[in-house]
């Protein structure tokens, strides 16, 4: 079967897409990567998705708009794709997350946009969509989704290993002797960007190869003071996500402890603030094999300030895994775009919070009559190629 994966993440600057042609026998679940790619958003479809982000106002005229606009948007990245491998069989699409409601802790809800009959009118293959609620009604945060295809490429490896993601937002999965366990450590990417825009220091909205970090310096106590948010220490399961870690929360911080601050200098802290949180979650959790995928791991001064936190840990990228950083999440939905047409959880209990596996999505009809296979019982492996 053959699946296309499309998601935009955390960071909001395009859209990721992969086809992956999946083959099963007795739960051995084999992968080969047909397409991948990943297409910018036009700059003004960009610019209305940020100005409708919390903590910002919007209406729900707005938000009708941006779900349809990027519907069709992904529909002609996903018709692309299809077109370049002579079809596929089914799409999942994560879509654009606005807003994931957490409350004392726990996530209640989550929105994400980007209308799929779009997609499945122009593709014509059924349309896997609207992944995360149905972890949230069993309890689980909807996030990181990431830890089923995590703990399958770590699944037998000797010690604790883990794999984490440095998108938007960071997120990690622990494999152990003691099982699973995933969430959101916090913002990787996001408050950089936030404010690389905000200052127009580089027009691509991040800080490419760390060329602006490079040139300030850490300001201790400002992130001293950043650190000590109380999301930080929250045990496990938690997510977070933009609605917390945004440029207002960056000003806040600034004002009461750094008025003034050169921009450089914010930066290279806000760089500093990723290592450091990711670094002690790893220290803590006794961590010997870490694998890096997102646009983070393409930012030297993360990688080098990880190794060198962490001198006694193996630091690789998500590649050594057989998942390409770059599509590693669109890799992700393609899998769990596979399970939902095939009827396998694609939700590990550890690694969300959730108390039962679940069945994800909903399916949009393609061009014919919906045929489903028939149901697997459960994925044992997976091999990526």
């Amino acid at each position: 079967m053959r699946v296309l994966g499309l998601l935009s993440g955390t960071s909001h600057d395009g859209i990721d897409v992969t086809v992956v042609d999946f083959d099963e026998s007795d739960g051995a679940l084999r992968g080969t990567v047909l397409h991948e790619d990943s297409v910018p958003y036009a700059p003004e479809l960009r610019a209305r998705l940020v100005a409708a982000l919390p903590p910002a106002p919007t209406t729900l005229a707005e938000v009708c708009e941006l779900d349809t606009l990027i519907g069709q948007a992904f529909a002609e990245v996903a018709a692309t794709a299809s077109d370049a491998v002579g079809g596929v069989d089914a799409v999942c699409t994560h879509g654009q997350t606005v807003f994931h409601w957490v409350a004392d802790g726990h996530a209640l809800g989550t929105l994400q946009i980007g209308q799929p009959a779009w997609i499945a009118e122009r593709v014509g293959a059924p349309v896997v969509s609207d992944v995360r609620i149905r972890d949230i009604t069993v309890g689980g945060h909807g996030a990181p989704l990431v830890s089923f295809l995590d703990e399958l490429l770590l699944r037998g490896r000797a010690g604790v290993s883990a794999a984490v993601n440095l998108g938007g937002i960071a997120n990690m999965t622990v494999v152990g002797p003691h099982g699973l366990t995933a969430y959101d450590i916090g913002p990787a990417n996001a408050l950089v960007d936030a404010v690389v825009v905000a200052e127009g220091l580089d027009a691509r909205g991040y800080d490419a190869d760390a060329v602006i970090a490079r040139t300030g310096t850490v300001d201790e106590v400002l992130l001293a003071e950043m650190l000590a948010d109380p999301y930080y220490t929250q045990p496990a399961p938690k997510s977070t996500g933009k609605e917390h870690f945004h440029l207002d929360y960056v000003r806040a911080h600034v004002d009461r402890m750094r008025s003034g601050i050169a921009p450089a200098d914010l930066v290279r802290t806000l760089t500093e603030l990723t290592v450091r949180t990711v670094a002690q979650d790893v220290r803590a959790a006794g961590i010997r094999f870490l694998a890096v995928s997102g646009g983070g791991c393409h930012n030297p001064l993360i990688m080098q300030g990880l190794r060198d936190a962490l001198p006694e840990v193996e630091v690789v990228l998500a590649d050594e895994l057989g998942a390409p950083v770059d599509s590693k999440e669109a890799i992700l939905f393609a899998l769990i775009g596979w399970c939902t047409m095939n009827g396998v959880a694609a939700v590990t209990p550890g690694g969300t919070g959730a108390r039962e596996p679940r069945i994800l999505g909903t399916i949009t009809p393609g061009a014919g009559p919906l045929r489903m296979p028939e149901p697997v019982d459960r994925v044992r492996s997976l091999t990526l190629r």
